[in-house]
């Protein structure tokens, strides 16, 4: 029983969320596929940011999720850039007029408001309780987990201001270790 209300209160919060973001997105005549794909971008590390890691992180179709970048490029959102070392990789990083839509749009003005109804404690709560649960769900799917960097068992800390991921071998700054990765293992 306890799983039929959790599914169905997280189910109509997504759909709140949908509508708000397709209200929102229909100023830029974008799906809310197009701002969950943008969304996931700007928040995803260096091993994350190609097709595939929204692909994986998305769950859609590769032939989806391609239209759905395409989108966002023509638009001026996204940019594709070549890996550095592997010119067979390409990356896709938000421009600063995604970042300004994702600023508008990230979190949605609804979740703000209904976060600032809640007290510190509670939220903290929530969100440790839904952190949970969606780490069994990925385990059960067999899903990778795009956790935070600094959560992962492969991240080394060097210095204050030096890490080191054990499993790729590559140096990380600081802001590497706060974005999410397709990599990740939890501590």
């Amino acid at each position: 029983m306890n799983a039929l209300l959790l599914h169905e209160y997280i189910e109509r919060i997504s759909r709140l969320f949908d509508s708000e973001i397709r209200w929102v997105g229909a100023e830029h005549n974008l799906q809310p596929i197009q701002l969950n794909a943008l969304h996931f971008l700007n928040r995803s590390n260096r091993y994350s940011n190609t097709v595939q890691g929204v692909t994986e992180y998305l769950g859609l179709t590769k032939g989806t999720v391609s239209q759905t970048l395409a989108t966002l490029e023509s638009k001026g959102f996204i940019k594709k850039n070549a890996d550095k070392k592997d010119g067979r990789v390409v990356h896709l990083n938000v421009t600063r007029a995604g970042q300004k839509l994702l600023e508008k749009t990230m979190p949605s003005p609804a979740a703000q408001r209904a976060c600032a109804g809640m007290q510190e404690k509670e939220q903290t709560q929530l969100i440790e309780n839904l952190k949970q649960f969606l780490t069994a769900m990925q385990k059960i799917n067999g899903m990778n987990a795009f956790g935070i960097c600094k959560t992962c068992r492969y991240n080394q800390k060097i210095t204050e201001n030096k890490f080191f991921c054990g499993l790729t071998q590559e140096n990380l700054n600081p802001k590497d270790t706060e974005l999410l990765c397709r990599e990740h293992i939890p501590l």
